[in-house]
């Protein structure tokens, strides 16, 4: 009678638990909501359209002659297309390594200083991030695409899925710990399931994203460069091609989704 009573205690608990779960993130997915309707990225898209039209460099020069995929100077839908790969850098590059080769080639910036402080700071803004901001709003609406047919595509997606299956770090963690799987959770953030294209389709589209946590515009390479400093593996250098190799792996099971970024983010 006591072990009934036992077990039936733990199926109550963990019923109420479940629910109370689901009612936390049905608040927390409220609370986005409300604030997507004031998304404090809409200014760093404004700021990201006049980077992207204003002279700048040693060469004086605009990016409205940078080829995102979709020709020269082309914005529109650019981004929904991306990760690719490009004749000229024989690369396949996400939208920030895009960016940095254009800023080299066309404004004449030196590549160390394209790539010195890539994410924000308090005090210290980043025009990369507003530049993806703008960049990925011209994609609203758009079904995500990217490309796998290109060897260099196809060879980029096997060594992201090597990446996110290798355990390293002092805690043996791989990106697979956290998102290979339904149902996880950290605090009162659910885990996606990156493996899952309805999961994936609803994640990855959304990115970049306004962190409200932290007060800023945070693009896919900062999100994988937080992940691995999460993981205590070493720190993965900015538009490396560690991090592209991930981003073409994690966009192969997101196309098809819609893109919706930038978005707000807890």
């Amino acid at each position: 009678m006591f072990r009934q009573r036992l077990i039936s205690g733990m199926l109550l608990a963990a019923l109420a638990g479940g629910a109370a779960a689901q009612k936390t993130e049905q608040e927390i997915q409220r609370y986005r909501d409300m604030l997507q309707d004031d998304n404090p990225a809409e200014l760093q898209e404004l700021k990201g359209a006049e980077l992207w039209k204003t002279p700048r460099g040693p060469k004086k020069a605009s990016l409205e002659r940078c080829d995102l995929g979709m020709g020269p100077g082309v914005v529109k839908g650019a981004y929904a297309h991306l990760p690719r790969y490009f004749a000229d850098t024989d690369k396949v590059q996400d939208v920030e390594s895009r960016l940095v080769t254009c800023m080299v080639t066309l404004q004449g910036f030196a590549p160390a200083e394209v790539m010195r402080n890539p994410f924000s700071a308090p005090g210290r803004p980043s025009d990369k991030e507003a530049l993806v901001s703008y960049i990925a709003a011209q994609s609203r609406g758009m079904k995500l695409a990217a490309p796998l047919q290109h060897p260099k595509e196809i060879e980029a997606y096997q060594i992201g899925e090597r990446l996110f299956y290798r355990r390293a770090g002092p805690h043996d963690f791989s990106c697979a710990s956290c998102h290979d799987e339904k149902g996880k959770r950290i605090r009162l953030q659910d885990l996606p399931h990156l493996n899952d294209p309805a999961e994936a389709r609803r994640i990855f589209p959304a990115w970049p994203a306004y962190r409200v946590s932290q007060g800023a515009v945070r693009t896919m390479q900062h999100r994988l460069f937080d992940c691995y400093w999460q993981m205590r593996h070493p720190p993965v250098g900015y538009t490396s091609e560690a991090v592209t190799a991930l981003h073409v792996y994690m966009a192969k099971f997101a196309n098809g989704g819609d893109m919706k970024a930038p978005t707000v983010k807890r």
